[in-house]
């Protein structure tokens, strides 16, 4: 198991899928589909074209860690998912890994609203030869020097930016700098100190925090590796909304991940608790007793209790069943009024503030 962690840890190419280092001159295929992130089942292609339909030219090809693009390559080329191939850029080549060939390409366009004439896609010029895979592990294993001695000039300019990862072209003439700030960072000073240091076109990408969490990885709060670094593509908003609707205590140290925004988890059971959510009252309905008016605290969605307490004293809790506090709705529509909400009460609870001193402005800062 070290050793299999060791070998991870001197490959450069893992965060682009490969599970070893590119051999530029072996006669079989130096790659095949393996544990990367970005790797997808092309379960279409099994299914024989009908015939009188030209087969897709577009072929979608990944780089490093989370970044995928769709080019244009041609029929007789005949791509394969795992083949190398230099591709068109801006200025000159890079290199990148077919991940996806066939009618599947479609699909994946039209549900990236990718709406591209074919003929501006870029092209694939041929499949890597030996000679572009050399200069392609040439240019790989610069980017970590690269990324210690870009933060060494950011430190000595000192500008109030993180730089996060740094992306080689295959060509070795052009470099991606992907960095994070919280306000907008003057580096044209910087671009300048940068091409000198590397010899190599220059090109900013700003990026979030929830991208940053993603290249850099972690363990997060459930003790399993983030789901942003492992598996996680495409980010959905996520509010305090969310925390509201799962009755979760607004407490930002629990609620953020380690992006410092709200967790993506909080996405994933969200549309259950909505279904589960309009078979209990509305919040803002008061039951009335003879002791009291009664106000909603929260709710226990899965065990179907609503927790209420009176409003002159709402210090503590009763927890009532949903059969139940709909039973004294209905009876306060009748007219009839219950004595007290202890006689229909299943637990009492003393009242705890998560979220003392924090303002609105405090909460909805984590929203994304």
């Amino acid at each position: 198991m070290e050793e299999n962690q060791d070998k991870i840890l001197k490959n450069p190419f893992f965060t682009r899928g490969c599970s070893r280092i590119p051999e530029p001159y072996a006669e079989e295929a130096i790659y095949r589909n393996s544990c990367a992130k970005l790797d997808c089942r092309n379960w279409l292609g099994d299914i024989v074209q009908p015939e009188g339909i030209a087969a897709n030219e577009i072929v979608e090809i990944r780089f490093k860690n989370s970044r995928k693009d769709f080019f244009r390559a041609p029929a007789e080329m005949k791509l394969e998912t795992g083949d190398f191939v230099a591709v068109e850029s801006s200025p000159g080549h890079d290199i990148g890994i077919v991940s996806l060939t066939g009618e599947l390409v479609r699909l994946q366009m039209k549900k990236k609203r990718y709406k591209y004439p074919l003929d501006e896609l870029k092209r694939v010029y041929r499949r890597a030869r030996a000679a572009d895979i050399e200069k392609w592990l040439q240019a790989v294993v610069k980017e970590d020097k690269a990324l210690l001695t870009t933060k060494e000039i950011i430190r000595k300019q000192r500008l109030n930016m993180k730089m996060n990862d740094i992306e080689y072209q295959g060509d070795n003439t052009k470099a991606i700098f992907y960095y994070t700030a919280d306000d907008r960072v003057d580096f044209r000073e910087l671009i300048k100190l940068l091409a000198e240091a590397f010899r190599v076109r220059i090109e900013m990408k700003q990026i979030g925090a929830r991208q940053e969490a993603a290249r850099l990885g972690g363990i997060g709060s459930c003790g399993r590796e983030l789901c942003c670094a492992t598996w996680l593509t495409n980010f959905r908003s996520v509010t305090t909304r969310n925390a509201r609707i799962q009755q979760l205590s607004l407490n930002p140290q629990k609620l953020a991940g380690q992006c410092g925004k709200l967790k993506c988890c909080l996405n994933y059971e969200n549309d259950v608790y909505i279904e589960a959510l309009k078979e209990f009252p509305d919040a803002e309905t008061t039951l009335q007793t003879k002791k009291g008016l009664v106000e909603f605290q929260k709710a226990d969605v899965f065990k179907k209790v609503v927790w209420y307490s009176y409003k002159a004293d709402n210090s503590s809790m009763m927890a009532i069943p949903v059969a139940k506090a709909w039973e004294i709705i209905k009876l306060n529509k009748k007219g009839q009024i219950p004595d007290k909400l202890e006689d229909y009460a299943e637990k009492l609870e003393q009242k705890t503030e998560y979220n003392q001193g924090l303002t609105e402005e405090d909460l909805t800062r984590f929203d994304d």
